[in-house]
């Protein structure tokens, strides 16, 4: 994570649904398990003394089974949902303390929101509903029409600008949705679930425009979902939610290669950690009379762009970070990674 100044900062989040919710926290009620807090008080902690920070840039992941507390954690932040207690800052500012005015200033401009459900507006043409976002903040026709176009163009929509959303695929649809909270130029996206109802090869292909749309704007963005495989892909960090609490955050590497417990543990089971370890995993120091002659690659190479390569070269690769040595990896390692052994 970058050494800038968090763009958002979660500071000790409760959600807490029912009468008097703030007397839960703190008490030792809050320690019981849901079905028993709900049999006794009537309330359900959707969100339990949540913190992390989101760097400048970073796509954060936030993922979870149903249940556990993510898609509220998401609404909490844009104040969709007032938490119960703690401190949401944007650069900075609270926005728990802001008004109403403030807020509607951020939503308008600042933060965007791309949903599972598009909500596209079905008499609207495709450039009117990209152009929405920017009619409310009061943008003449013709300066929204010219962002909108803009963003047609970002997002693959070319040649759809006057379809109506009813002509258009699940896909195409979700695109307009993206351009929609692009339209605004915003400096954070929040996108929960969004490629839930895609079926798998147009959502594989949506991630992907997440991934290129990320490398090209640069944006924060905040993703929700409950597929480990698409956290993978998109995320620079994941953090793994359970019962309303965050059970574990780090890369996708840290994650795959040290769960912190059995929960983690088994949502990484089934990833291909040729996939998502780098080569600083792999790398051990070599044994007496091993060759170290062989070529560098770089430790933050990933094993599977890197396996032709190894598994070609008679020699031990050697593993490198800034000019350091950190080990070596032959292709019997390797091997071991991809038929799961390691």
């Amino acid at each position: 994570m970058s050494s800038a100044s968090p763009m958002i900062s979660v500071h000790n989040v409760w959600k807490v649904f029912g009468n008097n919710p703030e007397k839960i926290i703190g008490s030792a009620d809050a320690n019981l398990s849901r079905t028993e807090l709900r049999a006794k008080t009537g309330n359900t902690i959707a969100v339990r003394d949540v913190s992390f920070d989101v760097a400048p840039g970073e796509v954060f992941v936030v993922m979870g089974l149903s249940g556990s507390g993510k898609s509220t954690l998401v609404r909490c932040m844009t104040r969709l949902i007032e938490p119960t207690q703690g401190q949401l800052q944007f650069e900075g500012e609270d926005i728990l303390k802001v008004d109403d005015k403030r807020l509607r200033e951020l939503r308008k401009t600042r933060f965007s929101m791309v949903f599972q459900h598009f909500g596209l507006l079905p008499h609207r043409k495709v450039i009117d509903n990209i152009a929405y976002s920017l009619e409310i903040n009061g943008v003449k026709k013709d300066a929204r029409h010219a962002r909108a176009n803009e963003v047609i163009e970002l997002v693959g929509l070319q040649g759809y600008a006057n379809a109506y959303p009813e002509q258009l695929s699940g896909g195409m649809q979700q695109r307009v949705g993206l351009a929609r909270a692009l339209a605004v130029d915003p400096e954070v996206l929040f996108l929960d679930e969004p490629f839930s109802a895609l079926d798998p090869l147009i959502r594989r292909d949506m991630q992907q425009e997440v991934i290129r749309l990320h490398h090209e704007l640069g944006k924060t963005m905040v993703f929700i979902t409950h597929d480990l495989s698409e956290a993978v892909k998109v995320g620079d960090r994941i953090a793994i939610m359970r019962d309303g609490a965050i059970v574990q955050i780090g890369t996708p590497e840290d994650l795959v290669a040290n769960p912190a417990d059995e929960y983690v543990a088994n949502f990484v089971r089934d990833v291909a950690k040729s996939h998502v370890l780098t080569l600083k995993y792999l790398a051990r120091p070599a044994m007496p009379g091993e060759d170290t002659s062989g070529p560098e690659l770089a430790a933050d190479m990933i094993i599977r762009d890197a396996c032709q390569i190894i598994v070609n070269e008679k020699r031990p690769i050697r593993v490198t970070h800034n000019g350091t040595p950190l080990g070596i990896v032959s292709p019997e390692d390797v091997l071991r990674i991809i038929s799961g052994v390691a």
